[in-house]
């Protein structure tokens, strides 16, 4: 592992302790990208970007099964207000005992 300064550090860390808004931001920007989306293969490329910001948020399976099985953007839409708002079904981590 490479050596990093005192100003490195602190900025990896803060990446990592504002990760969660950074995908949340994605997700933002993925919904208004969707809403605009023309074909179906840059649809498709979508959702799957989609669904990987949301596994980095950690929400459960079954809620991005639904989102991405509707394949509506106002769904997802929907759920990332709830998100903004602080109930952001998180999946359990492997962890927790």
């Amino acid at each position: 592992m490479p050596d990093y300064s005192n100003h490195q550090r602190k900025l990896i860390n803060r990446y990592y302790d504002n990760r969660d808004d950074i995908m949340l931001t994605k997700v933002q920007e993925l919904v208004t990208e969707l809403f605009l989306a023309e074909t179906k293969s840059k649809t498709d490329q979508l959702w799957k970007r989609v669904t990987k910001a949301m596994e980095n948020l950690k929400i459960k399976p079954s809620v991005i099964e639904h989102i991405v099985a509707s394949q509506d953007p106002a769904v997802l839409a929907s759920n990332v207000q709830d998100w903004l708002k602080g109930s952001a079904p998180k999946a359990e981590s492997p962890n927790r005992k």
